[in-house]
């Protein structure tokens, strides 16, 4: 490049307010980065942080059940639904509702299974949740979920980013911009895939959107190296790696001083993660340290790739500093076989949520860790496929919610008798949002950034924080 070309390059605005004057570049680095903490390190973007008040949770799980599973036949029992069963459901209910497949004026399908109470606040679960039934009073049970979405990728991407457009950022990628982490060897942000498939929405359910890329979620494989190409090539050891490292972060750093990209910093932090990470991330997936009490506990299988797993795992991430952590099942898409399917997911997954609880709890971690349970909507009360399955149903569903500023033991919410509609303390896709932004120390919205001379947040221009699920 021509020497006077690339010296105009570097005379940058970012240069310009860093080296004329400090008065100057600190107003301008202040209105940059808003009235969120200013970083620690413009080389480290995920150094630790403070939220906008004291936070009840410090970190996340969220075990997301991609596919729907069906509030009806494991949550939201209906005695007036049995007694309907093979019935038209009213006209006055299906008044401009849109189903995603089938004819509206299906007849109405009754729970496929027996409910019984549990636990001192005497929620009402399916007999497919009997491990849940043993932490229910841990638990907060919200039965008055709606969403905007009546498709997989939409809904998905609308519960994981509050957009059912691509490129937003999602709630894990909020989280490590707010609050950074307080790991050095592991990704801020980790993501599991369990299900018989990938998610609807693919990866801009952990995607950071127009935020540094150093947010996004980081998937990991269940079983082996959680990622690829750890191990140095042949014939380069630790101290040829530490060298070229350090040499490319020197350089990195000038062209960061030079230009001010914050993918810069991504870069340097990047090498250096992946550096740590070849000794942090084998230790992290050798379940073998376990004992046998917490394998049989959670289901677990050392060296198998399963939703069991991941949920140990998860554990074991949060316990070395990451700040979220997501296991995506995608298996809950029951237009038929509807049955056989809750019965083979449940088993899959029930003892190791409820594992995750007990174990969280008795480490000392649930009371600052939140952990999420559910899908991205409900299915419909009236049938598809015969009589053995449910379409998609946005208009209510179920979710419950564990440890980190959540009161325990409640059951939040209502649907009408059919299980319809939610019909008392309605939870949207925006209040859930601001309400775990708020149990992470965050006002919604104020948790912004800018782009497109447009300052965005993760609840849009909606939300309000559900105060009755607050301890």
């Amino acid at each position: 490049m021509n020497p006077f070309e690339q010296a105009r390059q570097s005379i940058t605005r970012r240069w310009f307010f860093r080296e004329c004057g400090v008065g100057l570049g600190a107003a301008a680095l202040g209105s940059l980065l808003g009235e969120t903490s200013a970083r620690a390190d413009s080389t480290d973007p995920l150094a630790p942080r403070s939220p906008h008040f004291p936070a009840k949770a410090k970190r996340v799980i969220y075990l997301f059940q991609a596919g729907a599973p069906s509030h009806l036949d494991l949550f939201d029992d209906k005695p007036e639904l049995r007694k309907h069963n093979g019935t038209l459901p009213p006209p006055e209910l299906l008044k401009g509702y849109r189903a995603a497949f089938i004819n509206p004026s299906s007849t109405l399908l009754a729970p496929k299974f027996k409910f019984s109470k549990y636990g001192q606040s005497g929620a009402e679960l399916s007999e497919l949740l009997p491990h849940l039934g043993e932490v229910v009073d841990d638990i907060a049970i919200v039965k008055s979920m709606v969403t905007d979405a009546f498709n997989h990728a939409p809904a998905q991407i609308f519960m994981n980013t509050g957009s059912q457009q691509f490129g937003r950022p999602s709630m894990g990628a909020w989280t490590t911009y707010g609050l950074g982490t307080e790991g050095r060897d592991l990704p801020a942000y980790v993501v599991f895939s369990t299900g018989q498939k990938g998610t609807s929405g693919g990866a801009s359910n952990y995607g950071c959107g127009f935020l540094p890329t150093v947010h996004q979620g980081v998937p990991f494989r269940g079983q082996g190296d959680p990622v690829l190409y750890l191990s140095n090539p042949a014939g380069v050891d630790d101290a040829m790696q530490r060298a070229s490292i350090d040499a490319i972060a020197e350089l990195n750093r000038q062209h960061l001083g030079a230009v001010g990209d914050p993918e810069i910093a991504t870069r340097i932090n990047n090498f250096e993660l992946a550096y740590r990470m070849q000794s942090s991330a084998p230790d992290l997936m050798d379940l073998s340290k376990e004992t046998p009490e917490t394998l049989a506990m959670y289901g677990a299988e050392p060296g198998k790739s399963s939703f069991a797993n991941a949920c140990l795992l998860s554990r074991r991430l949060i316990e070395r500093g990451v700040r979220f952590v997501q296991v995506f099942h995608e298996a809950w898409d029951h237009h038929g076989g509807l049955t056989n399917g809750l019965k083979e997911q449940c088993g899959k997954t029930d003892k190791a949520s409820a594992a995750l609880i007990k174990d969280l709890k008795r480490r000392g971690l649930l009371d600052d860790t939140l952990v999420i349970w559910g899908g991205e909507f409900g299915r419909t009360p009236m049938v598809q496929g015969g009589n053995d399955g449910r379409d998609h149903h946005p208009n209510a569903f179920t979710m419950w919610m564990a440890g980190g500023g959540i009161k325990p033991g409640i059951t939040l919410g209502k649907t009408d008798e059919l299980g319809f509609n939610a019909a008392e303390d309605k939870v949207h896709v925006h209040d859930l949002h601001a309400t775990i932004l708020h149990l992470l120390g965050f006002d919604h919205t104020r948790l912004t950034y800018k782009f497109q001379g447009r300052d965005f947040r993760l609840t849009d221009v909606s939300g309000e924080v559900v105060r009755k699920l607050l301890a």
